[in-house]
């Protein structure tokens, strides 16, 4: 990193390394640590200045680390002077508790030394456990009697991702299913030793297989891979489970057919057996590459609800652009963020604004909220008209909208549509619809 930073930069390079005095390599773990340290503090003092005086969301996630230490990591979501969405990463901190109170004082801390207003939040993005979501006293309502109007926003992809998870558990072959699953992973991936004898199996397969030409050869084909844990609240987790398992189907029954005829136990040859009977069921097969396909559908659209940008408005030419709905938007939910003057004064921008990008060669043609922003950034409209650009900086500074539910129940037509090409039954299918349906209307 030294060596780096002095092909920059002249000054460090006649300081450091061969021509530093006393031969000082600037190398020993306190060195390095400080000038991390260093570098970390220019990357944030540069993130707060891109922030400057904008309304901002604070996006928090908490977790244990490998030493058992409790984390916190700070994400600032905000819309820059261009008109781009920004999700700056700011900060990581031990905190002794997960209480929403300590959470909350940890927080404020952070934002007041580097110089962030907490009144500026307009936005929380966390997930729905209790003590950040909670009514009364989670880390959500906390901030709320701080900053009336720094709306809560449950995680779109989570909601969606424990709903799908409670769904299945409902459907008994499924759940069953799942359960066979966990229990052949834990076999495999017990130890090192038959770990290594997957791979070697998958190795044996794969030559196998190209020796007969039956496998297509390039560059990155034909890695090795091996079973992957399916998680409690990650619906994603399970797909990749799924798929690696079908990925080394072979490679699994060799090895609990060695496990069988070499077990060191009776319990594990007896495991072993039952789980080599299991995965050579028809039933299991079928439910396997059935989870595989409606997976594969409902995986896009948690990775479609992760993203950064928000592209889920059509302006459609701007027909739909209603303006009173508009104006009770700021009325109800940016109060304070507009004067009163100002507010008399929207409904007119709105009226011209209308009228001027319609005519507009590079904006009667957007499609989206992020394009909208950006493009108004761009031809300067942003400045004639700073009133709706303000107003849509703060609508794109919520780390997902409201309308993007629409986009997991549409999915339902989907997945319906899929499931009656599986399944000859149509009650069934409908039966396994009306499931998820419920689940992620509860879960939203």
């Amino acid at each position: 990193m030294i060596k780096l930073i002095a092909s920059y930069n002249d000054e460090v390079a006649r300081t450091v390394l061969e021509n530093a005095p006393y031969n000082a390599k600037y190398t020993s773990y306190q060195i390095q640590k400080e000038i991390l340290h260093i570098l970390s503090n220019k990357v944030r003092k540069h993130i707060c200045e891109e922030i400057g005086d904008s309304k901002f969301c604070i996006v928090v996630d908490e977790a244990r680390d490998e030493s058992k230490r409790e984390q916190m990591a700070l994400v600032l979501r905000f819309v820059d002077i261009h008109g781009f969405i920004q999700e700056r990463f700011l900060d990581l901190v031990h905190v002794k508790d997960t209480t929403s109170l300590t959470l909350k004082q940890e927080l404020c801390g952070i934002l007041s030394r580097h110089g962030l207003d907490v009144s500026n939040i307009r936005g929380q993005g966390y997930d729905g456990a209790s003590n950040m979501r909670g009514e009364w006293n989670g880390l959500q309502a906390l901030f709320l009697k701080d900053c009336p109007y720094a709306y809560y926003i449950h995680c779109f992809a989570h909601r969606l991702q424990l709903a799908l998870v409670a769904a299945s558990r409902e459907v008994i072959p499924v759940h069953q299913f799942f359960s066979k699953l966990t229990f052949i992973v834990n076999i495999i991936c017990s130890s090192s030793k038959r770990h290594d004898e997957l791979h070697a199996a998958k190795t044996d397969e794969i030559v196998h297989l190209l020796e007969i030409d039956e496998l297509e050869t390039g560059k990155g084909a034909n890695q090795i891979d091996t079973l992957k844990r399916a998680g409690d609240t990650q619906w994603s987790s399970h797909f990749s489970s799924v798929c690696s398992l079908i990925n080394m189907y072979g490679a699994t029954l060799t090895v609990l057919q060695k496990i069988i005829v070499d077990g060191s136990t009776y319990s594990q040859r007896g495991d072993a057996d039952s789980a080599y009977n299991t995965l050579t069921s028809f039933e299991f097969v079928l439910i396997l590459h059935l989870m595989k396909d409606m997976m594969g559908i409902t995986d896009i659209l948690c990775q479609a609800l992760q993203k950064q940008s928000q592209d889920i408005v059509n302006a459609d030419a701007y027909k739909n652009f209603d303006i009173a709905k508009i104006s009770t938007l700021v009325d109800s939910y940016y109060p304070e963020d507009f004067t009163e003057q100002e507010k008399i004064n929207l409904p007119f921008h709105l009226q011209h604004f209308i009228l001027d990008v319609r005519q507009h060669p590079e904006m009667k043609n957007l499609s989206t909220i992020h394009e909208l922003c950006r493009c108004s950034a761009e031809t300067k409209k942003s400045k004639v008209y700073y009133l709706i650009d303000r107003l849509i900086r703060l609508i794109l500074t919520l780390p997902v909208s409201t309308a993007t539910t629409e986009r997991s129940f549409s999915a339902m037509k989907i997945i319906k549509t899929r499931l009656r090409n599986k399944m000859d039954d149509d009650f069934l299918a409908d039966s396994l619809v009306i499931y998820i349906e419920k689940e992620i209307a509860a879960k939203v």
